[in-house]
């Protein structure tokens, strides 16, 4: 006869129990990644099967992830990805460009090296095949809806394509391309991320059409070319993605024009809001370490500065990793120019600043 279940629920408590005292001081946890380094209860994880190179600049990271990870992400949300450097972990978020359930149990994101970026040159010229990395679950809405409008538009700049492949590659594998223009600038053709697919897809579907520029021969795409460029715009679904002035450009635009609810936007880098004096003494931790900041530096690279070990993810107040309560004291947050100060209240240390002192919670 089977073991009436609460017998059975203790002698399992008891073998978890013995299982834990035999492993101490060690976790099971830390035993899981002897066997497999993706086993983990307490993170997600993932290991670099392959880096491709897309351009000189680019290239695209093939990641395994390990337990706990789901394949149904949206077609244009970001991960986090975590990469031990001498010792710390360094964090940033990227857009996936890979579609929802990738056969082979895979995802990808495509990273350019910037020159003023550590992490992702890391990631393009130093990261090796077998690296295993922390990661953070898909987030972000700058998501197409399912069935999709039946005429959008993409405007990209740069990187700016990477969650828009991810989109386009999902409608593909769908075989749902509706009527779809793509409006994708570079400073070149070698500097193009997906230029020979994204031709393909033009050839595929001939309601898919690409309009390829360069900036260092055509010069920059303005809103005011889309008259020209795509006559019939305004009864486009918009998604646009690419350095902030053209963002900036382009949602104003659409604000003239009454087209507000119509452009979708992504930003790679903080969208920083005109404000009034700031800065003051950062306290982390009741007599913690204390630096001066001014009005420029946010409490995350004040704290860093400071020795102090900072969670984030972003850096660019979308994820909420870098969550921290506010002890005491006032902050402003940079991309709206508010200022707010309960205490105890969570801030988003990434885009906040001291507005005189204040006391983080860490």
């Amino acid at each position: 006869m089977t073991a009436p279940l609460i017998e059975r629920s203790a002698a399992l408590r008891r073998l978890r129990a013995l299982g834990k005292a035999m492993t101490t001081p060690l976790s099971p946890d830390d035993y899981l990644a002897l066997i497999n380094p993706l086993w983990s209860q307490r993170e997600l994880r993932g290991r670099v099967e392959k880096v491709v190179a897309e351009t000189e600049r680019a290239a695209t990271l093939v990641i395994r992830p390990g337990w706990g990870w789901t394949f149904d992400h949206a077609p244009g949300q970001y991960i986090g990805i975590g990469v031990e450097i001498d010792g710390k972990f360094h964090w940033r978020s990227y857009s996936l460009s890979s579609p929802p359930l990738v056969e082979g149990k895979t995802v990808s994101i495509t990273v350019k090296a910037m020159p003023e970026g550590f992490l992702s040159d890391h990631l393009v010229n130093g990261l090796e095949p077998g690296t295993i990395v922390r990661l953070a679950a898909p987030q972000g809405d700058f998501t197409v809806p399912d069935p999709p409008p039946e005429k959008m538009l993409f405007v990209v700049g740069g990187s700016g394509i990477t969650p828009v492949m991810s989109i386009l590659r999902t409608l593909d594998r769908r075989d749902q391309m509706p009527d779809a223009t793509l409006v994708y600038s570079a400073t070149s053709e070698e500097d193009m991320m997906f230029l020979y697919e994204l031709r393909v897809l033009a050839l595929r579907y001939p309601g898919f059409t690409f309009h390829e520029r360069f900036t260092d021969t055509d010069g920059m795409f303005t809103a005011d070319q889309l008259d020209e460029a795509v006559p019939d715009w305004r009864e486009r679904t918009t998604w646009a993605c690419g350095p902030g002035p053209m963002l900036d450009a382009f949602t104003e635009h659409y604000a003239e024009q009454g087209l507000e609810k119509q452009i979708h936007v992504e930003r790679f880098t903080l969208n920083v809001a005109s404000g009034g004096d700031a800065g003051g003494t950062a306290t982390f931790g009741v007599g913690g370490p204390t630096v001066e900041v001014d009005g420029a530096t946010t409490l995350l690279e004040a704290g860093e500065r400071a020795g102090v070990n900072m969670l984030y993810g972003c850096r660019m107040g979308i994820c909420h990793t870098c969550d921290v309560p506010l002890a005491s004291g006032r902050v402003r947050d940079l991309r709206s120019g508010d200022e707010h100060g309960e205490p105890g209240e969570y801030i988003q240390t990434c885009i906040s600043v001291a507005v005189g002192d204040c006391t983080l919670s860490v």
